[in-house]
């Protein structure tokens, strides 16, 4: 195996050097996490060590960790009162995203509790990132890549969940245009380029390959386009200034919020109500089948791409 290597050039060096630096928190706190990660152990307790560490460490959450088990593909994370743990045999992704200054660095990976029965599960996503990652590099067609990521996940007698893509990542903006998809897509005609920062994420099933909404995330966001001039009501209107000014525009837990309002429920689902907040949906594997993800952050170099969330002992081909 063969570590990728390529320089970058023409980003400016301090921003770059913040990507990487989000990048090596979030793959540390990533890690960390994942030996946590055992039956019996709480999720609540999980989530808020990962986020403990990205702190310590001098960055923050670019979003609360997600922590979706088996059927439940992504957006789930422990409200304050869940009393959930770990139980043998759980397929769980590990969601985990680190901020410098919103320069964002998002990675996943999927462990299995004191089993071994989804291993191929987990190869088929693992290989799908690295054949994805291969391609990566300016001009690439996305469908390409999307083309490889199915051929990769079908090759182990599963399926790429159509309806989940990877996404382009800005300053302090998750989703910030360009989509990585599992599939062939002819309506991805968008291109990457040097310095465009990728979060590429595979995610396999022995289900439908699809996903629905199902219940509530615990995961919000304040709505961008959502005009504060027509809301009476003084209180909300401090109140969602207050978050935006917390979290920017970046997603946020609702445990976050029990130390920016004295009665977070109720203003949490006031502000929702108003339409000021967005809470996400958990996505559900459509069939209920069970799921796996990987998830790295690469630069689009001039040659490739470069990694930023590699863990200090993982290497790719």
């Amino acid at each position: 195996m063969k570590l990728m290597l390529w320089c970058l050039n023409s980003m400016d060096e301090e921003i770059k050097d913040k990507y990487f630096k989000a990048g090596e928190i979030a793959a540390l706190a990533r890690d960390k996490g994942v030996e946590k990660v055992k039956k019996g152990a709480s999720l609540l307790e999980v989530a808020n060590y990962i986020e403990s560490l990205i702190y310590s460490n001098n960055a923050k959450p670019a979003f609360p960790v997600n922590i979706a088990r088996n059927h439940i593909a992504a957006h789930f994370t422990p409200n304050p009162k869940n009393t959930q743990v770990f139980k043998k045999g759980d397929l769980v992704k590990i969601d985990v995203g680190a901020h410098i200054d919103g320069y964002i660095a998002d990675t996943a990976v999927t462990v299995e509790v004191d089993t071994d029965v989804h291993s191929s599960l987990c190869d088929a996503s693992n290989e799908a990132l690295k054949h994805a990652i291969k391609m990566m590099k300016p001009g690439v067609s996305l469908s390409k890549i999307g083309e490889t990521v199915e051929k990769t996940i079908t090759s182990y007698g599963f399926k790429p969940i159509e309806n989940l893509t990877g996404h382009s990542l800005n300053r302090f903006v998750l989703h910030a245009g360009l989509s990585i998809p599992n599939v062939p897509s002819i309506n991805l005609l968008k291109k990457p380029h040097v310095d465009d920062v990728i979060a590429i994420e595979p995610f396999a099933t022995d289900g439908y390959g699809r996903v629905i909404s199902g219940k509530g995330s615990n995961i919000y966001i304040a709505q961008a386009s959502k005009s504060l001039r027509g809301l009476r009501e003084k209180r909300s209107k401090l109140q969602i200034k207050r978050i935006k000014k917390e979290f920017n525009s970046l997603p946020f837990a609702f445990r976050w919020c029990e130390k920016l309002f004295s009665n977070a429920e109720v203003s949490i689902q006031r502000l929702t109500y108003l339409n000021l907040l967005h809470h996400f949906p958990q996505l559900i594997e459509q069939n209920n089948g069970m799921v796996s993800q990987k998830e790295h952050t690469v630069i689009v170099t001039e040659n490739g791409c470069e990694i930023t969330t590699l863990g200090k002992n993982e290497e790719v081909i």
